[in-house]
């Protein structure tokens, strides 16, 4: 392995490090409490080594959320591939996307609610964003209906789920009603 190489690979490696750890304290604390100085401390790197990988916590934000958007299409295509049937299918992803959201508050923000610096629905979206929106396409593209775009069905029951996922989070919908809501979403929404 040449010089270059290791030097490529420790960077990496540091990388992977300043997201995990960023990762984990905003899943303890919130994203309050990731700042480029608890950052270097809980690393043991100095703060100009993390501003050389990213410019600051949008960065590291937007790195977060890549990785989790590579997450959550890995989640909903293991649900909807070990389900049968256009409506178990569309269910499983519903409950593989609440579940995801539910386990992940921190990368969820990162993803939706939080500016990462990502461009979304745009020619420039990064790959792992489209990713996760093609897995919920392919789900829900099978049931949009005859005249629908796949697309816009698929934004449709995305903002439903994210609507869902947001406001358990906010104790402003009951737990135990969250199985009859997906229900209702698939039967009325979906219609399958």
């Amino acid at each position: 392995m040449s010089v270059q190489e290791r030097k490529q690979r420790e960077r990496a490696e540091r990388e992977r490090l300043i997201v995990a750890t960023a990762r984990e304290l905003a899943e303890q604390e919130g994203w309050d409490a990731v700042t480029t100085r608890r950052l270097a401390e809980r690393i043991e790197y100095s703060q100009p080594v993390l501003y050389s990988h990213f410019r600051g916590k949008r960065e590291i934000i937007g790195a977060v959320a890549l990785q989790g958007a590579a997450e959550l299409a890995t989640a909903v295509r293991a649900a909807t591939s070990a389900a049968d049937g256009p409506r178990s299918r569309v269910a499983a992803l519903a409950r593989a996307y609440l579940d995801f959201a539910a386990r992940n508050p921190a990368v969820y923000d990162a993803l939706f609610q939080l500016d990462g610096g990502l461009a979304y629905a745009q020619e420039d979206t990064p790959e792992p964003l489209k990713d996760a929106f093609a897995a919920l396409l392919e789900t829900l593209g099978e049931v949009a209906g005859e005249g629908v775009r796949p697309g816009l069905f698929t934004e449709a029951f995305w903002a439903a789920l994210h609507g869902l996922a947001t406001l358990t989070r906010a104790g402003r919908l009951l737990p135990e009603d969250a199985e009859p809501r997906v229900d209702l979403l698939v039967d009325r929404l979906a219609m399958v």
